[in-house]
């Protein structure tokens, strides 16, 4: 009779458990979000890394971080960190960025920027981006762990 009470039990527990953690919802940030705020802060940090080096980027991708480059390559976190002084773009500008709750630790950045950039013939123009950064908070420290960047045409 014990076994089928504890058993009981358990069951109910892992039913509630399960209810609880499938019915956390998507939720957009609001403009004044102190996390929102906080990660289009160390997404701008990344944007601007195009234009000058950026120390404090270390902190900001996961380890096991991995991006996925305008060209279709992917890449880790010691290339996200990198900055090519030889090559550096000019104004860096962070766009409008989204962000997107997913419960307490998972977050979507939806943003975009524009440089200028010079290219492969050394000239120079205005190259836009759109990009997705997925956000995920463990040890209560808000790290990067996914990301995609696309190029597109600079609105007029």
């Amino acid at each position: 009779m014990h076994r089928k009470i504890n058993f009981v039990l358990m069951f109910c527990a892992a039913v509630l458990t399960t209810i609880s953690v499938s019915a956390q919802k998507a939720y957009w940030a609001a403009p004044d979000d102190s996390v929102a705020l906080k990660l289009i802060a160390m997404d701008k940090m990344w944007s601007e890394s195009n234009c000058s080096p950026q120390p404090g980027l270390k902190e900001v991708f996961a380890e096991e971080f991995q991006g996925t480059a305008t060209n279709g390559t992917r890449y880790g976190k010691e290339y996200a960190m990198t900055s090519d002084v030889t090559n550096l773009d000019r104004q860096c500008k962070l766009g409008d960025v989204k962000i997107q709750f997913f419960g307490d630790n998972v977050a979507i950045a939806y943003g975009n920027e524009s440089s200028i950039h010079k290219g492969a013939d050394g000239k120079e123009y205005k190259r836009c981006l759109v990009w997705t950064d997925t956000w995920m908070k463990r040890d209560g420290k808000w790290q990067i762990i996914a990301a995609q960047d696309n190029v597109v045409e600079c609105p007029k």
